[in-house]
C-alpha cells in the first residue's frame, strides 16, 4: 500500500511541475539597463521578444536585444543586437508621448527601407522595428531613458513597450 502511495504522490507532484504557457505574452511594457553582473565571465540581462523576459547575455539562446552606454561629451545610449545581421529600423520619432503612443499603436504595417546594425542615440518616443536572427519581428516604442556616470562609468536604463510578431510577418495588429 505504501509503495502506491509513494507512486502515487510522485505523479501528482511531477504532473504539476509541468507547466504549459497556452497565453504566451507578445507585448508588454519593460526595462533594461547596462549594468553587469557577475565575478568573470561577466553578463547583463537584456530583453528577449520571444520568450517575453529579460535574459541573460549568458544564456543560450541569449537576448533579442541589450542596452550600452558610454560617456563621449555627455552619455550616448544604443540598444543594439548579437545576431550578426542590420536588425533596427527606426520608424518615427515625436515631440511627446501622446504623438508616440498614438503612433505606436497605429502602425500596423510598417514598410522599411533600411536595416540598420543598432539603435543608436536612442531617447523617449521614438519608434524601432526589429528583425530577430529567426526573420520574427518586433515593433517597440521607447518611454523613457535614464542615464548618469555611476564611479566612472556610463548607466543606463531603457523603458520600452513593445508588440512581438511571431508569424514572421511584418504585420501586427492594431490597438
Amino acid at each position: 500500500m505504501n509503495r502506491y502511495l509513494i507512486i502515487l504522490i510522485f505523479i501528482a507532484v511531477s504532473a504539476g511541475g509541468c507547466k504549459k504557457n497556452d497565453n504566451p505574452r507578445f507585448s508588454g511594457t519593460d526595462t533594461i539597463d547596462n549594468n553587469l553582473y557577475g565575478a568573470g565571465p561577466y553578463y547583463a540581462y537584456g530583453f528577449s521578444f520571444s520568450r517575453a523576459e529579460k535574459v541573460s547575455t549568458l544564456d543560450e539562446p541569449g537576448p533579442d536585444i541589450t542596452l550600452v552606454a558610454f560617456d563621449i561629451n555627455g552619455i550616448v545610449t544604443k540598444i543594439q543586437t548579437d545576431n550578426f545581421k542590420s536588425s533596427f529600423y527606426k520608424a518615427g520619432e515625436y515631440p511627446d508621448a501622446s504623438s508616440a503612443e498614438q503612433a505606436f499603436d497605429n502602425l500596423t504595417s510598417p514598410i522599411v527601407s533600411q536595416w540598420v546594425e543598432e539603435a543608436d542615440a536612442i531617447g523617449a518616443n521614438q519608434l524601432w522595428i526589429f528583425r530577430t536572427s529567426s526573420e520574427k519581428y518586433a515593433k517597440f516604442r521607447i518611454i523613457d531613458t535614464f542615464s548618469e556616470m555611476r564611479s566612472g562609468w556610463a548607466y543606463a536604463e531603457c523603458t520600452f513597450e513593445w508588440v512581438y510578431q511571431p508569424d514572421g510577418s511584418l504585420t501586427f495588429p492594431a490597438k
